[in-house]
């Protein structure tokens, strides 16, 4: 550790207790102690500190990163990527892996495929930055034949949760069956997307992130990664972390954004009262009898 120190949510994610924005939550809680006492904001962890997440002692991480891990899993359908243990089917408890590790990203309930887990919160936060610049694929199944028209609009982009998805790439497989490829990450994007297009989502499943593909990996399995794919993982999201704080504002930003473009769209298109239209009738009346005597 530096003798500067390490910021406390940074220390707490590497040791693989859990990732930055869970050690975040933590940390406003109070749930979080150096030395016996809980930190003021922005307090840095140096060499020889102790710090405890409610009173249980937090280690450091080794330089290396020996003891980290890293598992690709195939989730099934009715699998909640938390957390949560009293949550029914968290992928926790699906996995039951002895060490203590959490998701990265997340794949919604009703959809199956490839998603990673780990032990290193640090890697979390950095792949979830970079993830806007990386493929994942899916193979999507839907309720009506595919038409080009909606292979057009789906790879041009839609309108959903306020701005357009960004153009990415697709490609029919069957009468009912298309891949995309995102490089994007919106809640529940290819259903809305989909929705949007009417057409509704029969089967969801995803077949790559980044250089992993599911490949033979059986329903339900999880595999470790190996060390070749977690080296092209660590060097595609090398540099995320030198922009962590541009990036987290931009996102915060943009989530403000959605919600004043929402409003703007809503107040645009609310229909007049029956005050206001006879507000309005009544301006326009005047104004045409001023023109009239002029």
């Amino acid at each position: 550790m530096s003798s500067s120190g390490k910021r406390l949510n940074k220390f707490i994610s590497e040791s693989g207790f859990c990732s930055r924005r869970e050690a975040d939550k933590l940390i406003d809680n109070g749930r979080v102690t150096i030395n016996g006492k809980v930190p003021e904001l922005g307090t840095k962890v140096i060499s020889g500190d102790k710090v405890c997440v409610d009173g249980n002692v937090i280690g450091a991480m080794p330089e290396n990163k020996s003891d980290r891990i890293y598992i690709a899993y195939n989730k099934p359908i009715g699998i909640t990527c938390t957390t949560e243990r009293h949550v029914k089917g968290n992928i926790i408890d699906a996995i039951g892996h002895k060490e203590r590790i959490f998701p990265i990203g997340r794949l919604d309930k009703p959809s199956e495929g490839l998603i990673f887990l780990t032990s290193d919160g640090d890697i979390v936060n950095k792949i979830l930055r970079a993830e806007n610049a990386h493929d994942k694929e899916y193979i999507v199944t839907v309720d009506k034949p595919i038409s080009e028209r909606f292979i057009e609009r789906m790879s041009r982009g839609v309108p959903i949760l306020g701005t357009i998805t960004k153009p990415c790439i697709v490609n029919a497989q069957s009468k009912f069956v298309f891949r995309i490829i995102l490089t994007q990450g919106l809640n529940r994007q290819i259903r809305r997307m989909c929705e949007y297009l009417g057409y509704e989502v029969k089967k969801l499943k995803r077949s790559r992130i980044m250089n992993v593909e599911l490949g033979s990996l059986k329903l339900g399995h999880w595999r470790n990664l190996t060390t070749e794919e977690m080296a092209k993982i660590n060097g595609a999201v090398a540099n995320s972390s030198k922009t962590a704080v541009e990036n987290d504002t931009v996102k915060l930003a943009g989530e403000k954004e959605v919600k004043k473009q929402k409003l703007t769209v809503a107040a645009i298109k609310r229909p007049k009262s029956q005050a206001e239209h006879k507000k309005s009738k009544s301006t326009l009346s005047l104004n045409r009898s001023n023109k009239k005597r002029s």
